[in-house]
């Protein structure tokens, strides 16, 4: 199974829309998990239209209509794996207590998240906490990024330079 991972697009405020080598990948994949922060309820109908399979959350700058279709938490499986989603909130040093919290009670084998904009594939313990940064936007990188995540027997994750 191929999972596209996106977060923090900030469509159209921070680009017109997705760079075109990204939705040839989306295109391509078996899920796409969107991290928050779509900002405009009209990019949220377009990705869901070129897509198979849509988990998406919302994220701390998406207006009410967004926050009013999409969770704010998402736990789903995708293959034999657990995978948490969160967009995020607050300063960005405080992101790993602000999961942790989040998903406490939870046994995740990936946790998905958005909102520092800084692009992270790191093991803790037996949890991936997994970050693909912006495809839009270099707020805190020198370059956009995005990820995949490789679901077989294993899962292989992998954080892309556009």
């Amino acid at each position: 199974m191929k999972i596209v991972v996106i977060s923090d697009t900030h469509i159209p405020d921070r680009a017109a829309s997705l760079p075109l080598k990204l939705i040839e990948e989306i295109k391509s994949a078996d899920m796409v998990i969107h991290a928050g922060d779509f900002v405009a309820v009209d990019f949220l109908q377009r990705l869901k239209s070129i897509c198979k399979n849509l988990k998406a959350v919302c994220g701390n700058m998406d207006p009410l209509e967004i926050k009013n279709i999409l969770p704010q938490k998402e736990i789903f499986k995708a293959g034999n794996f657990k995978i948490g989603l969160f967009h995020g909130f607050g300063a960005p040093h405080r992101i790993f207590d602000i999961l942790n919290s989040e998903f406490k009670s939870e046994k995740l084998d990936i946790i998905v998240f958005g909102h520092t904009h800084s692009a992270l594939n790191e093991k803790r313990d037996n949890t991936i906490f997994f970050n693909p940064g912006s495809p839009t936007d270099k707020l805190c990188e020198d370059c956009n990024t995005y990820g995949v995540i490789e679901i077989n027997d294993g899962i292989q994750a992998k954080i892309l330079r556009i």
